[in-house]
């Protein structure tokens, strides 16, 4: 890369990382966090825990949005039972004046109840779907374990003209990631693409959290890079390496890249100390 590409890639990274989104999980603690090492102008997205329920998701969500963030829902379709208590989630996200929403098939083995997937979801969803400025669906960069690839990009179809925009699963290749950008603008669908990537995250969780949601590649990249165990249990993903291989494609404008999705994992003062830092050094880049 020359000069002249290298400053426009730099521009592109920096732009996008003024304006990420950051993804928490509804757990104890996590207001506080966020209230402390965080400004407003980042946007969060609150998880769906087949744990606890999409109880908590709202619940946070609401709390949230009532102290001025701006909030992204997760509304797992494998967790909603049927389409009263569809209604009765939309009606609370609503009424909390939140106007985002990200509806993912979710983690769960099996369907909680009516709908197996996001697509069935959104469906029923119908109007409903108005009430929202920004619907996001679940881009795969890489294969999943459980769904086969030609079935990820027809989902990925069926579910565009309900939605307006995708968020992508993680994944450490930064080539891999803009082959599977370059492969859905070639197949037609042009929503803004929100690219996925970790925070500041103990390798530990991250090969944990990527074997369980069926990363394969990813987590054999994670495997490779850090043969031990020992080592596993000591160190930090950085992103600054997957960032800065990603310029090229954050300055393509047929790209459409809305932005960066951050993994937090709740890491929330190690990922933003690292966020302030990285646009610190891609300003003087």
């Amino acid at each position: 890369m020359g000069a002249g590409a290298n400053a426009t890639a730099a521009s592109a990274l920096a732009e996008l990382l003024l304006r990420p989104r950051y993804e928490v999980l509804p757990f104890d603690g996590i207001e506080d966090d966020l209230a402390a090492f965080l400004d407003r102008d980042v946007i969060v997205t609150v998880t769906g825990s087949p744990s606890r329920g999409l109880d908590a998701t709202v619940e946070l969500s609401e709390r949230l949005a009532q102290d001025g963030w701006t909030v992204v829902p997760h509304l797992p379709a494998r967790q909603v039972r049927d389409r009263g208590h569809l209604d009765e989630l939309l009606d609370r996200i609503r009424d909390a004046g939140i106007r985002r929403l990200f509806v993912p098939a979710g983690d769960a083995s099996a369907a909680e109840g009516a709908f197996d997937g996001a697509a069935e979801l959104l469906a029923a969803m119908g109007g409903r779907r108005g009430d929202f400025d920004h619907i996001g669906i679940t881009g795969y960069p890489e294969s999943h374990h459980l769904i086969p690839d030609d079935e990820t990009i027809r989902a990925m179809f069926e579910k565009a003209e309900m939605a307006t925009e995708i968020i992508s699963q993680i994944c450490f290749d930064a080539g891999t990631i803009a082959d599977w950008i370059g492969n859905v603008r070639a197949r037609g669908t042009n929503l803004p693409i929100w690219i996925g990537l970790p925070g500041i995250v103990d390798y530990s969780k991250l090969f944990r959290i990527t074997t369980k949601i069926g990363l394969g590649e990813s987590a054999r990249f994670l495997g490779h890079q850090h043969g031990w165990l020992s080592r596993l249990l000591t160190r930090r993903f950085n992103p600054d390496r997957l960032v800065r291989d990603l310029g090229a494609t954050a300055a393509d404008p047929e790209a459409r890249v809305a932005g960066f999705h951050i993994y937090t994992f709740n890491e929330i003062e190690r990922t933003e100390r690292w966020r302030r830092q990285t646009l610190e050094d891609l300003a003087e880049a």
